[in-house]
């Protein structure tokens, strides 16, 4: 069998996928994690004087408290499961990720299962986030430098 026929043969045998159905749930469930984020802004705003830049740090930590407790009691998994991709975006997907690997590898030891294996999977997020942002940010300073955006 040639790959053409096998791929028609698995196009034919796999079960359709119910994409409409997956990105109405993932921006359901993505879209209400970042309007519980909005509310702990606002909360922050609100009663801790703090502006609207600065809330920006507090409201980063407590959804990433947030996640992390909701990975340690099972529940963001099965926030996932509903969500897709919804739940994996925002920074929670990224708390999960490393919660859960670290509770997965506790049972390796501290040092080589936890400390080893927590950016397993977290690791590729940060270090492509590091070097987009240092593309940007070159990309910035270039046109900086040429005057055609201002700083």
């Amino acid at each position: 069998m040639n790959e053409k026929k096998y791929a028609k043969l698995e196009q034919e045998i796999s079960p359709k996928t119910p994409l409409l159905r997956n990105l109405l749930t993932a921006f359901l469930t993505g879209g209400t994690i970042c309007l519980i984020g909005q509310f702990v802004s606002v909360f922050y705003m609100t009663y801790f004087d703090f502006t609207e830049r600065t809330a920006s740090n507090p409201t980063v930590a407590t959804m990433i408290f947030f996640a992390m407790l909701l990975t340690g009691f099972g529940y963001y998994k099965k926030i996932g499961q509903f969500g897709g991709a919804g739940a994996a975006v925002p920074i929670t997907g990224f708390s999960n990720a490393v919660v859960s690997a670290a509770i997965e590898h506790k049972s390796e030891g501290y040092v080589l299962g936890v400390g080893g294996n927590m950016f397993k999977l977290a690791g590729s997020v940060i270090l492509y986030g590091v070097f987009s942002a240092f593309v940007v940010a070159l990309i910035k300073t270039i046109l900086v430098k040429f005057g055609v955006v201002s700083w």
